[in-house]
């Protein structure tokens, strides 16, 4: 379900100030993280990053002011409702789990009215591309993620840690084909096949 704007962004100061009350350490993640990056405004929900030992105690803080607890079918991550607003407690991203390494990398910035620990751009953008599946490798939301952020992004490091994906290495690509970065920022870093290779191959 979208919701305001404005809403989100309440929420996002309601979620923040009540995880660090209760000195959870956690970061920002999705459509948030990319609004605070200056990419497209989200009206989805919000998503944050915590470890999975801190998972519960997180929902139990938000509990603890009024937001109502949600048991979700999937096993890396849990959830709560301000109101309409989904806040999402991910714990096990694209099967990596959260690390406090992970959470030390983030960096305060401001996101609408509040100042809170923002995963950085390449983080970003890796768990983005990760989400790329058989199932859901629609490219098109991505593009203007990837215009707004690039100047912030190491593109070398996100093509190292998706290089297992079919679906990102053709979404990096197609950035690169688009002048969207420059090639010799994805340099031997991607697979590509020779013209006259298995592709071209035609029987003597």
């Amino acid at each position: 379900m979208e919701v305001d704007q404005q809403q989100l962004l309440r929420t996002v100061t309601k979620v923040t100030s009540i995880l660090r009350a209760n000195d959870i350490p956690f970061a920002l993640a999705g459509g948030c993280a990319v609004y605070a990056h200056g990419g497209p405004a989200t009206e989805h929900d919000v998503d944050v990053l915590v470890t999975e030992r801190d998972a519960h105690p997180a929902r139990q803080a938000l509990v603890a002011e009024g937001m109502r607890a949600v048991d979700p079918p999937e096993d890396w991550l849990t959830k709560a409702y301000d109101g309409d607003c989904l806040v999402d407690l991910i714990f096990r991203p694209n099967q990596r789990p959260v690390t406090a390494e992970m959470l030390d990398r983030a960096r305060m910035q401001r996101v609408g009215p509040a100042w809170a620990p923002v995963v950085p751009a390449t983080d970003l953008v890796v768990d983005k591309l990760l989400v790329l599946g058989p199932h859901r490798c629609d490219l098109t939301p991505l593009l203007p993620v990837a215009r707004a952020l690039r100047e912030q992004v190491d593109w070398n490091e996100v093509a190292r840690e998706t290089a297992g994906s079919p679906y990102a290495r053709a979404f990096l690509t197609l950035i690169a084909d688009l002048g969207v970065v420059q090639a010799q920022e994805l340099a031997g870093t991607l697979r590509t096949v020779p013209k006259g290779g298995p592709t071209d191959a035609r029987p003597g």
